[in-house]
């Protein structure tokens, strides 16, 4: 339990103690942990396998949230509020969770109420992490964030990726071996500092191979990580208008029943008048 942020500000004893609270459960592979709207008063935290969080769309098509990986823990507002769960939980594979009862922090922290500060403050952490997620905007500029943080390292891994990768580099090379060759082959320099077989000229190139690469790599990791944080972004905006686009497709919906609801009442109105007319004629 060391691992997990929301118990990270105890002590090892208080993790052992509270560890042996824990009660183990496993779930076949598809299996439902809990449903979105159950009532709940318990965390888990995952053991083995990967849980899916999703949320219900339109005609009962699940939307993917995120997966839980080992080490991670979900449902964890359900220790401290009486609401319904805000999401469904399901086993993609063979699991083992372990779980965490309301009643068990409970006892625990009167136990040991020292543990309750730190336990409030990584709750509260994760809550002020969603508001300020939720006020942003999900759509956001990768390249340009990532450029404001790039150090004087990194911009010089780049440029050194980007001269190698040129035709210039080729060139200035070439010419510099040329040049290199020529001056120490003329007749009129009498000692020339590098001889043939150019031996000093052979171990500058090495070292300039040899530090070329870690430089490329550290681009190229870099390159990587833009590609990645591109991915999550792409995927946030995704699942937003996903969202947002099952909200408004279910409202809608919910207007359409209401109007056939509504307009059969209002075509029944002039028919109901008119046989008073009749009645009241006749």
């Amino acid at each position: 339990m060391h691992s997990i942020d929301l118990f990270s500000g105890l002590n090892r004893e208080d993790l052992e103690v509270l560890a042996s609270t824990l009660k183990r459960h496993r779930y076949r592979a598809g299996q439902i942990i809990f449903r979105q709207g159950d009532m709940g008063a318990t965390m888990y935290i995952v053991s083995k396998g990967r849980v899916n969080i999703y949320i219900a769309g339109l005609e009962s098509r699940p939307i993917s949230l995120k997966d839980m990986m080992p080490g991670e823990y979900f449902g964890e507002l359900a220790l401290v509020d009486d609401q319904p769960r805000s999401a469904s939980a399901r086993a993609q594979n063979d699991i083992e969770l372990l779980e965490l009862t309301r009643e068990m922090l409970l006892h625990y922290i009167s136990a040991h109420p020292h543990a309750a500060l730190a336990i409030l403050r990584t709750i509260a952490k994760h809550l002020r992490e969603t508001d300020r997620l939720l006020a942003q905007r999900v759509a956001r500029n990768v390249d340009e964030e990532m450029e404001k943080n790039l150090t004087w390292k990194d911009r010089l891994a780049d440029k050194v990726t980007e001269l190698n990768g040129s035709w210039a580099f080729i060139v200035l090379l070439l010419g510099l071996s040329v040049g290199w060759m020529m001056v120490n082959s003329a007749k009129w320099l009498t000692t020339p500092f590098d001889p043939y077989p150019f031996v000093f000229y052979n171990l500058v190139l090495a070292i300039l191979v040899a530090l070329q690469g870690p430089l490329i790599v550290m681009s190229q990791n870099r390159k990587a990580l833009i590609e990645r944080a591109r991915a999550e972004a792409d995927y946030n905006v995704n699942l937003k208008n996903e969202v947002n686009i099952e909200t408004l497709l279910h409202e809608l919906q919910q207007v359409h029943q209401r109007l056939e609801i509504l307009v059969p009442s209002t075509i029944n109105e002039p028919h109901k008048n008119s046989r008073k007319e009749e009645h009241s004629d006749a």
